[in-house]
Protein backbone atom coordinates (compact mmCIF):
# COMPACT_ATOMS: atom_id res chain seq x y z
CA UNK A 1 0.00 0.00 0.00
CA UNK A 2 2.79 2.12 0.49
CA UNK A 3 4.27 1.71 -2.60
CA UNK A 4 0.81 2.64 -4.06
CA UNK A 5 1.32 5.82 -2.31
CA UNK A 6 4.62 6.88 -3.27
CA UNK A 7 3.70 6.33 -7.01
CA UNK A 8 1.17 8.46 -6.67
CA UNK A 9 2.72 11.22 -5.32
CA UNK A 10 5.85 10.89 -7.35
CA UNK A 11 3.54 10.60 -10.78
CA UNK A 12 0.16 13.09 -9.68
CA UNK A 13 1.04 15.28 -12.22
CA UNK A 14 1.21 13.01 -14.97
CA UNK A 15 -1.75 11.00 -13.58
CA UNK A 16 -3.67 14.45 -13.87
CA UNK A 17 -2.69 15.16 -16.96
CA UNK A 18 -3.88 11.52 -18.21
CA UNK A 19 -7.11 11.94 -16.30
CA UNK A 20 -7.60 15.40 -17.62
CA UNK A 21 -7.27 14.65 -21.31
CA UNK A 22 -9.60 11.55 -20.59
CA UNK A 23 -12.25 14.22 -19.44
CA UNK A 24 -11.40 16.56 -22.45
CA UNK A 25 -11.73 13.67 -25.06
CA UNK A 26 -15.04 12.23 -23.66
CA UNK A 27 -15.96 16.06 -23.87
CA UNK A 28 -15.28 16.56 -27.32
CA UNK A 29 -16.76 13.26 -28.23
CA UNK A 30 -20.14 14.07 -27.03
CA UNK A 31 -19.92 17.82 -28.00
CA UNK A 32 -20.93 17.37 -31.66
CA UNK A 33 -21.54 14.78 -33.99
CA UNK A 34 -18.57 15.47 -36.23
CA UNK A 35 -15.91 14.89 -33.88
CA UNK A 36 -18.01 11.79 -31.95
CA UNK A 37 -18.30 10.08 -35.76
CA UNK A 38 -14.98 10.64 -36.23
CA UNK A 39 -13.39 9.17 -33.39
CA UNK A 40 -15.46 6.15 -33.55
CA UNK A 41 -14.57 5.42 -36.57
CA UNK A 42 -11.20 5.84 -36.56
CA UNK A 43 -11.50 3.20 -33.66
CA UNK A 44 -13.70 1.10 -35.92
CA UNK A 45 -11.13 1.20 -38.46
CA UNK A 46 -8.45 -0.03 -36.21
CA UNK A 47 -9.83 -2.65 -34.24
CA UNK A 48 -11.87 -3.71 -37.46
CA UNK A 49 -7.95 -4.52 -38.94
CA UNK A 50 -6.70 -6.00 -36.04
CA UNK A 51 -9.79 -8.71 -35.91
CA UNK A 52 -9.39 -8.91 -39.83
CA UNK A 53 -5.78 -10.15 -39.20
CA UNK A 54 -6.55 -12.37 -36.45
CA UNK A 55 -9.06 -13.98 -38.72
CA UNK A 56 -7.26 -13.81 -41.37
CA UNK A 57 -4.37 -15.70 -39.42
CA UNK A 58 -7.12 -18.07 -37.95
CA UNK A 59 -8.14 -18.87 -41.57
CA UNK A 60 -5.37 -19.78 -42.57
CA UNK A 61 -4.37 -22.30 -40.30
CA UNK A 62 -7.92 -24.01 -40.78
CA UNK A 63 -7.21 -24.30 -44.61
CA UNK A 64 -6.71 -28.08 -44.13
CA UNK A 65 -9.65 -28.36 -42.51
CA UNK A 66 -11.58 -26.55 -44.47
CA UNK A 67 -10.49 -28.59 -47.38
CA UNK A 68 -11.18 -31.59 -46.00
CA UNK A 69 -15.00 -30.44 -44.91
CA UNK A 70 -15.56 -29.31 -48.84
CA UNK A 71 -14.26 -32.74 -49.65
CA UNK A 72 -16.16 -34.54 -47.67
CA UNK A 73 -19.16 -32.44 -48.75
CA UNK A 74 -18.60 -32.74 -52.65
CA UNK A 75 -18.33 -36.79 -51.75
CA UNK A 76 -22.06 -36.16 -50.13
CA UNK A 77 -22.96 -33.97 -53.36
CA UNK A 78 -21.96 -36.68 -55.75
CA UNK A 79 -23.86 -39.46 -54.04
CA UNK A 80 -27.04 -36.95 -54.45
CA UNK A 81 -26.73 -36.96 -58.43
CA UNK A 82 -28.43 -38.93 -60.67
CA UNK A 83 -25.34 -40.85 -62.08
CA UNK A 84 -25.22 -42.40 -58.73
CA UNK A 85 -28.52 -44.35 -58.62
CA UNK A 86 -29.72 -46.79 -60.43
CA UNK A 87 -33.65 -46.11 -61.84
CA UNK A 88 -36.31 -48.49 -60.14
CA UNK A 89 -38.85 -47.54 -62.93
CA UNK A 90 -41.68 -50.04 -62.93
CA UNK A 91 -45.56 -50.03 -62.98
CA UNK A 92 -45.95 -53.09 -60.27
CA UNK A 93 -43.51 -52.87 -57.82
CA UNK A 94 -42.25 -49.96 -55.72
CA UNK A 95 -39.57 -49.88 -52.65
CA UNK A 96 -40.63 -46.84 -50.05
CA UNK A 97 -42.13 -44.79 -52.75
CA UNK A 98 -38.65 -43.92 -54.32
CA UNK A 99 -37.52 -44.16 -57.96
CA UNK A 100 -34.06 -44.73 -57.70
CA UNK A 101 -32.03 -46.75 -55.53
CA UNK A 102 -28.14 -45.35 -54.71
CA UNK A 103 -25.70 -47.52 -57.09
CA UNK A 104 -22.73 -45.57 -55.96
CA UNK A 105 -21.09 -44.55 -53.10
CA UNK A 106 -18.18 -42.07 -52.84
CA UNK A 107 -15.43 -42.30 -50.37
CA UNK A 108 -13.09 -39.28 -49.62
CA UNK A 109 -9.24 -40.41 -49.31
CA UNK A 110 -5.90 -38.31 -49.16
CA UNK A 111 -3.17 -39.06 -51.49
CA UNK A 112 0.02 -39.77 -49.47
CA UNK A 113 2.21 -40.91 -52.13
CA UNK A 114 1.74 -40.74 -55.92
CA UNK A 115 4.46 -41.26 -59.26
CA UNK A 116 4.09 -40.14 -62.78
CA UNK A 117 7.67 -40.46 -64.18
CA UNK A 118 7.20 -44.50 -64.17
CA UNK A 119 6.18 -46.57 -66.47
CA UNK A 120 4.38 -48.20 -64.83
CA UNK A 121 2.95 -45.33 -61.91
CA UNK A 122 0.82 -45.99 -59.11
CA UNK A 123 -0.87 -44.00 -55.83
CA UNK A 124 -1.01 -44.56 -51.98
CA UNK A 125 -4.14 -43.35 -50.58
CA UNK A 126 -4.72 -42.87 -46.28
CA UNK A 127 -7.82 -44.70 -46.42
CA UNK A 128 -7.93 -48.79 -46.61
CA UNK A 129 -10.23 -51.82 -45.28
CA UNK A 130 -11.55 -49.91 -41.96
CA UNK A 131 -13.02 -46.96 -44.49
CA UNK A 132 -15.21 -49.53 -46.40
CA UNK A 133 -12.77 -49.53 -49.28
CA UNK A 134 -11.73 -52.89 -51.27
CA UNK A 135 -10.20 -53.91 -54.14
CA UNK A 136 -11.31 -53.01 -57.85
CA UNK A 137 -12.79 -49.62 -57.02
CA UNK A 138 -12.74 -46.85 -58.97
CA UNK A 139 -10.47 -43.74 -58.10
CA UNK A 140 -11.56 -40.52 -59.38
CA UNK A 141 -11.67 -36.79 -58.91
CA UNK A 142 -14.21 -33.69 -59.25
CA UNK A 143 -11.96 -33.15 -62.57
CA UNK A 144 -12.26 -37.24 -64.12
CA UNK A 145 -10.85 -40.79 -63.58
CA UNK A 146 -7.77 -41.38 -61.90
CA UNK A 147 -7.27 -44.70 -61.69
CA UNK A 148 -8.51 -48.12 -60.01
CA UNK A 149 -7.86 -50.13 -56.49
CA UNK A 150 -5.31 -52.75 -56.55
CA UNK A 151 -4.32 -53.60 -52.83
CA UNK A 152 -5.69 -52.84 -49.81
CA UNK A 153 -4.42 -52.75 -46.61
CA UNK A 154 -6.35 -52.06 -43.02
CA UNK A 155 -5.55 -48.21 -43.61
CA UNK A 156 -3.81 -47.63 -46.81
CA UNK A 157 -4.93 -48.37 -50.66
CA UNK A 158 -2.38 -48.99 -53.63
CA UNK A 159 -4.41 -47.44 -56.66
CA UNK A 160 -2.99 -48.12 -60.41
CA UNK A 161 -3.32 -44.90 -61.84
CA UNK A 162 -4.57 -44.37 -66.02
CA UNK A 163 -0.34 -43.92 -65.81
CA UNK A 164 0.22 -47.67 -65.72
CA UNK A 165 0.83 -50.30 -69.27
CA UNK A 166 -1.31 -52.24 -67.29
CA UNK A 167 -4.25 -50.04 -67.05
CA UNK A 168 -7.68 -50.87 -70.03
CA UNK A 169 -10.65 -48.79 -69.48
CA UNK A 170 -13.35 -48.81 -71.94
CA UNK A 171 -14.08 -45.33 -73.13
CA UNK A 172 -16.07 -43.36 -75.57
CA UNK A 173 -16.45 -40.10 -77.73
CA UNK A 174 -18.97 -37.95 -75.68
CA UNK A 175 -20.63 -36.57 -79.07
CA UNK A 176 -21.24 -39.67 -81.05
CA UNK A 177 -21.10 -42.28 -78.05
CA UNK A 178 -18.32 -44.08 -79.92
CA UNK A 179 -16.93 -47.04 -78.10
CA UNK A 180 -12.50 -47.36 -77.54
CA UNK A 181 -10.11 -48.12 -75.14
CA UNK A 182 -7.86 -45.99 -73.03
CA UNK A 183 -4.05 -46.13 -72.56
CA UNK A 184 -1.36 -44.46 -71.42
CA UNK A 185 1.60 -43.70 -74.67
CA UNK A 186 4.18 -44.30 -71.14
CA UNK A 187 5.76 -40.91 -71.93
CA UNK A 188 4.05 -37.79 -70.78
CA UNK A 189 1.84 -37.65 -68.14
CA UNK A 190 -0.37 -35.14 -69.56
CA UNK A 191 -1.57 -37.24 -72.26
CA UNK A 192 -3.13 -40.67 -72.91
CA UNK A 193 -4.06 -42.53 -76.09
CA UNK A 194 -7.71 -43.82 -76.72
CA UNK A 195 -8.00 -46.35 -79.95
CA UNK A 196 -10.00 -49.01 -81.25
CA UNK A 197 -12.26 -46.52 -83.02
CA UNK A 198 -13.12 -46.99 -86.41
CA UNK A 199 -11.41 -44.71 -89.20
CA UNK A 200 -14.98 -43.82 -90.77
CA UNK A 201 -16.05 -42.05 -87.59
CA UNK A 202 -16.06 -38.48 -87.86
CA UNK A 203 -14.18 -37.04 -84.91
CA UNK A 204 -12.49 -33.29 -84.21
CA UNK A 205 -9.80 -31.96 -82.06
CA UNK A 206 -11.35 -30.96 -78.84
CA UNK A 207 -13.95 -33.87 -78.34
CA UNK A 208 -14.60 -35.09 -74.61
CA UNK A 209 -13.71 -38.77 -73.82
CA UNK A 210 -15.55 -40.09 -71.03
CA UNK A 211 -16.60 -43.32 -69.23
CA UNK A 212 -18.32 -45.35 -71.33
CA UNK A 213 -20.40 -47.03 -67.67
CA UNK A 214 -19.62 -50.36 -69.23
CA UNK A 215 -17.60 -52.08 -66.04
CA UNK A 216 -18.65 -52.32 -62.59
CA UNK A 217 -15.72 -50.09 -61.84
CA UNK A 218 -16.57 -46.73 -62.96
CA UNK A 219 -19.85 -45.18 -63.29
CA UNK A 220 -20.62 -43.92 -66.91
CA UNK A 221 -20.04 -39.97 -68.15
CA UNK A 222 -17.18 -39.71 -66.10
CA UNK A 223 -14.59 -37.08 -67.78
CA UNK A 224 -11.50 -38.79 -69.40
CA UNK A 225 -9.93 -36.22 -71.19
CA UNK A 226 -10.18 -34.24 -74.79
CA UNK A 227 -9.00 -35.28 -78.00
CA UNK A 228 -5.60 -33.00 -79.36
CA UNK A 229 -5.14 -35.37 -82.52
CA UNK A 230 -6.17 -38.61 -84.38
CA UNK A 231 -4.27 -40.18 -87.68
CA UNK A 232 -4.86 -43.81 -89.24
CA UNK A 233 -1.63 -45.51 -89.57
CA UNK A 234 -1.12 -46.82 -92.85
CA UNK A 235 -2.76 -50.77 -93.12
CA UNK A 236 -5.23 -49.73 -90.60
CA UNK A 237 -8.57 -49.36 -90.07
CA UNK A 238 -8.76 -47.78 -86.68
CA UNK A 239 -7.70 -44.55 -85.25
CA UNK A 240 -5.15 -43.35 -82.92
CA UNK A 241 -6.12 -40.63 -81.23
CA UNK A 242 -3.90 -38.50 -78.28
CA UNK A 243 -5.61 -36.66 -76.22
CA UNK A 244 -5.07 -34.99 -72.85
CA UNK A 245 -6.44 -36.42 -69.29
CA UNK A 246 -8.96 -34.10 -67.69
CA UNK A 247 -6.53 -34.73 -64.73
CA UNK A 248 -3.59 -33.24 -63.44
CA UNK A 249 -1.51 -36.23 -62.01
CA UNK A 250 0.95 -34.36 -60.64
CA UNK A 251 -1.30 -32.25 -59.00
CA UNK A 252 -3.40 -34.80 -56.67
CA UNK A 253 -4.57 -34.24 -52.97
CA UNK A 254 -7.79 -35.73 -52.66
CA UNK A 255 -9.95 -38.17 -54.37
CA UNK A 256 -13.34 -40.46 -54.07
CA UNK A 257 -13.33 -43.74 -54.10
CA UNK A 258 -16.04 -44.98 -55.72
CA UNK A 259 -18.02 -48.16 -54.76
CA UNK A 260 -20.45 -49.92 -56.57
CA UNK A 261 -23.15 -50.92 -54.18
CA UNK A 262 -24.45 -53.38 -57.18
CA UNK A 263 -21.16 -54.83 -57.98
CA UNK A 264 -21.78 -58.61 -56.51
CA UNK A 265 -25.22 -58.59 -58.08
CA UNK A 266 -23.75 -57.81 -61.31
CA UNK A 267 -20.54 -59.72 -61.33
CA UNK A 268 -23.38 -62.55 -60.12
CA UNK A 269 -25.86 -62.48 -63.07
CA UNK A 270 -23.28 -62.01 -65.38
CA UNK A 271 -21.21 -65.35 -64.11
CA UNK A 272 -24.56 -67.23 -64.34
CA UNK A 273 -25.45 -66.20 -67.89
CA UNK A 274 -21.86 -67.39 -69.43
CA UNK A 275 -22.90 -70.79 -70.35
CA UNK A 276 -25.70 -69.14 -72.24
CA UNK A 277 -23.62 -66.27 -74.06
CA UNK A 278 -21.55 -69.03 -75.58
CA UNK A 279 -24.55 -71.40 -77.40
Amino acid sequence: MRNILVFIVRYHFLLLFVVLEMFSITLLINSTYYQSSALLQAGSRVTGRFYTTISNATDYLKLRTTNEHLVQENALLRQMKGVSFLRNDTATFWVNDTLYKQQYKYIVAKVVLNTVGKRNNYIMLDKGSRSGIQKDMAVITSRGIVGTVVNVSENFSWVMSLLNKHTRISGRIKKNDQMGTIIWNGIDHLYGTLTDIPAHVKIAKGDTIVSSGYSYIFPAGLMIGTITDFRVEQGEHFYTIPFRFSVDFNALQYVYVVKNLMKDEQAALEKSTEGLKDE
